[in-house]
């Protein structure tokens, strides 16, 4: 990756993009019309944007829960590769240098002032893809269980996804893919059967429970499905 320095700010640039990124990218302005905000999922902060280097998604780091109301978009600085753009920008690249299904990574922006930063990230916008949030009631149970072995793909490499949540489990006619790994990490697969992994599964269940449109029979048959595509069946 190629690091970028300007005053305060550090860009850090997957090897892909170094020759045609510019620091303006981060800038929502920079766009103008071209940048749309993002409506669904998350706290906000997101831009889907329109370039000519193709679609891509802007996201700016912020908190959520109580610690929001102090310092939602500060965070405590220990070291560049420890902020939160830059460790999800690396560990993006290695699930798609993998061959994973996830986005292309482009960028990384870190905001440095004292002993605090402000982050933001950018990445490729996966195309025609539709969040599984947004229409789990319609899913026929073939995409069910596509989504449990896609899961049980990311498990075997051993992705611990921090919030594996219905909004971050993207569906195309192509693929399911996976999205958003601020503060995911790689760790020993294990066995099937361990902890680590059926807590992402109750994760990502307890979203989509907490869907108001989707019906418990279909949420109850679909969940079946899926889990059968995680354990081979």
């Amino acid at each position: 990756m190629h690091l970028i320095k300007e005053a305060a700010a550090i860009y850090c640039v997957c090897d892909a993009w170094r020759g045609q990124f510019q620091p303006s990218w981060f800038d929502p302005g920079f766009w103008d019309d071209a940048a749309k905000p993002v409506t669904t999922g998350g706290r906000g902060g997101a831009w889907f944007i329109d370039s000519l280097q193709g679609e891509m998604v802007l996201r700016y780091y912020s908190r959520g829960g109580l610690i929001a109301r102090f310092s939602r978009k500060s965070y405590l600085y220990t070291g560049l590769k420890r902020t939160r753009s830059v460790s999800e920008l690396d560990l993006t690249q290695r699930l798609f240098n993998l061959g994973l299904p996830v986005p292309e990574p482009i960028a990384a922006a870190v905001w440095r002032s004292g002993c605090v930063y402000s982050a933001a990230i950018l990445i490729r916008r996966l195309p025609d893809s539709v969040a599984m949030g947004a229409v789990a009631g319609s899913m026929s149970y073939e995409c069910w269980h596509s989504v449990g072995k896609t899961i049980r793909e990311f498990h075997n490499r051993g992705v611990h996804h921090a919030d594996l949540n219905c909004f971050n489990i993207l569906l195309s006619d192509q693929q399911v893919s996976v999205i958003d790994f601020d503060r995911g990490r790689l760790r020993s697969p294990g066995p099937i059967q361990a902890p680590w992994r059926e807590r992402n599964l109750q994760r990502l269940l307890r979203s989509l429970r907490k869907l108001p449109d989707l019906d418990e029979y279909v949420l109850d048959h679909g969940w079946q499905r899926l889990i059968e595509g995680y354990r081979g069946r």
